[in-house]
């Protein structure tokens, strides 16, 4: 199997992560959840950040890409649900708590997409519907599923954003709301098989620029700033993981709708 760029953005993003929680420890933010008085917790971190290098340095090796993502899928989804779940059910109201679990929901489909393409050789039985087609359309629906958690919190937070907008650019308010929606739209598309491709591949394009535009500079003026190159990988992460899943529609031509649209690329 070819060794895709948005495989090796994913991986790096991963052993970025990794370093990241290595350097810093329990203050990244994305640790926050893990109850500060359990036991050995600084421990489980660091085993986390063991976890995202060595999976993330394995999905750029050919002999070990399959091991890779059969250890990365189950590592972010246990993630998901055991750190982003409960706070989501705890304050369902609170729109940042659907963004957080968004965000690794986001990770969690690009990981998928890899699952489904390398781990479908040596999955059993039972794991059959995870892997090759099915694996993807699983994918596929993780992201649709995020992508809205994206635009909705740029409309619920959109003073935020906008002073994330880079000053050069005119209108930032503006800039929000029309990414929001893009968001939102790119969803519908993907879901409804209408343009898929590119509404997909648009998607992924806006995430790659929300992290060039945005996080590149804060790192450059901050490269101290934890929080900033923790924003920074996890921006890079997602992007990535959006063009994995992008690059499964890359058998459906760019106008395609309805069935012909739904044709996926494994690997």
């Amino acid at each position: 199997m070819s060794m895709r760029a948005s495989r090796v953005a994913f991986a790096a993003a991963m052993i970025g992560m990794g370093i990241v929680t290595l350097v810093c420890g329990h203050s990244v933010e994305w640790w926050q959840p893990i109850p500060k008085a359990m036991p050995g917790r600084d421990l489980v971190i660091y085993l986390c950040a063991a976890v995202l290098i060595a999976t993330g340095v394995g999905l750029l090796l050919r002999a070990s890409v399959a091991l890779a993502c059969r250890f990365l899928l189950p590592f972010l989804l246990l993630w998901l649900v055991l750190l982003k779940l409960p706070g989501l059910l705890l304050h369902p109201q609170v729109i940042v708590r659907w963004e957080s679990f968004g965000e690794t929901l986001a990770l969690s489909a690009g990981a998928w997409c890899l699952f489904a393409a390398y781990a479908r050789g040596s999955a059993p039985g039972r794991l059959r519907f995870a892997v090759d087609e099915s694996g993807i359309r699983i994918a596929r629906l993780l992201l649709i599923a995020a992508l809205p958690m994206f635009g909705l919190a740029h409309f619920a937070y959109a003073d935020l954003t906008a002073s994330l907008v880079p000053k050069w650019m005119h209108f930032r308010l503006g800039w929000t709301y029309l990414t929001g929606a893009a968001s939102l739209a790119a969803a519908a598309g993907m879901l409804f098989s209408i343009y898929p491709r590119l509404a997909a591949n648009l998607e992924a394009v806006m995430l790659w620029i929300f992290t060039l535009f945005v996080w590149v500079p804060r790192v450059i003026a901050s490269p101290k700033d934890q929080d900033t190159v923790a924003e920074f990988f996890l921006s890079w992460a997602i992007a990535a993981a959006a063009w994995l899943v992008a690059d499964t529609y890359r058998k459906v031509p760019w106008l395609a709708s309805g069935r012909a649209a739904r044709s996926i690329a494994v690997d």
